[in-house]
């Protein structure tokens, strides 16, 4: 029979981890006869009880298996762990706050069955997040449509269903800075929506602060796009040809010369530092590849 690991990142979820182990473990029942199922939990340097829970129902379950970080990597670092260990003939990806349903795990192994090697749930809705999460959150996905020379599907994040195909494929690359959305897409492989309604949490506090989105943002812009680049060479013409403007007129309308060189000197200025700082984020990516260490460090593993 073929097989299913579903990998659960998890940091500090003491709240809901027993939670989410329930409802992840009656998919058993849901797929029996179908596809076996094993449990990847990723701790990602937990500081509360998660890595205690995870060890306990290790103990008592042997498809639930656990990989312990000797620190926290982050959320984009657990998730490739957990499909560098994934040996199913599919692997889910799913958060372990049950924002998104473990449920429709099944509905998405369905829709591969059509013929699609990445199912990923689309998100109709977000329950119980604040208007500025909403719009940021539509906000982003569009602009980075818009930036990048790839097909990224909107209102969607990590939630997904994808083959062994695609897995193996996404194993080789091993970019220190990971935009997991973005890059199962980059593979090329055919895919298709599940829609659903997100959840709130069901205990809890996000692990993602606005820096962290933040920084997500960038790393799926700095990973697949080298527009910023492009738009820096057109900003800098553009004030630059504004500045020259502004002097022109400044001299016509008699304004004392030193004020509008000044003035320019400083336009200008600001630009060519906003151009390299553009380009010291892609030359800092470059340094952090040239080192070559590796993703992620493990501390130890439960039945493995």
């Amino acid at each position: 029979m073929k097989t299913l690991d579903v990998i659960v990142p998890v940091f500090n979820e003491e709240a809901c981890l027993n939670q989410t182990m329930e409802r992840l473990l009656k998919l058993k029942e849901t797929f029996k006869g179908k596809l076996n199922i094993n449990y990847i939990f990723i701790n990602d340097g937990s500081k509360d009880k998660t890595g205690q829970i995870l060890e306990e129902n290790a103990k008592r379950n042997k498809s639930i298996k656990v990989i312990n970080f000797s620190r926290n990597f982050g959320q984009q670092i657990a998730v490739a762990a957990g499909l560098d260990y994934s040996k199913g003939d599919y692997s889910a990806i799913i958060d372990g706050d049950l924002q998104d349903p473990p449920e429709l795990i099944y509905d998405m192994y369905e829709k591969s069955l059509e013929g699609y090697d990445i199912v990923y749930g689309k998100r109709l809705k977000r329950k119980q997040e604040t208007l500025f999460k909403k719009i940021s959150a539509w906000g982003f996905y569009r602009i980075l449509k818009t930036m990048c020379n790839l097909e990224i599907p909107t209102d969607t994040g990590d939630f997904r269903l994808i083959t062994k195909n695609v897995r193996d494929t996404f194993n080789k690359m091993r970019e220190k800075h990971r935009f997991t959305r973005g890059m199962i897409p980059w593979t090329g492989f055919k895919s298709a929506p599940v829609n659903f309604i997100r959840d709130e949490r069901a205990a809890g506090e996000t692990k993602y602060s606005l820096a962290k989105m933040i920084k997500l943002a960038f790393d799926g812009i700095y990973s697949f796009s080298i527009k910023p680049i492009y738009l820096i060479f057109i900003l800098s013409m553009l004030l630059f040809i504004t500045s020259f403007i502004i002097l022109i007129f400044g001299l016509i309308k008699g304004l004392e010369e030193e004020y509008i060189m000044c003035f320019a000197t400083t336009f200008v200025g600001s630009v060519n530092l906003f151009a390299m700082g553009i380009l010291g984020q892609y030359i800092g990516r470059i340094y952090e590849e040239t080192k070559n260490r590796p993703l992620y460090v493990i501390k130890d593993t439960l039945n493995f």
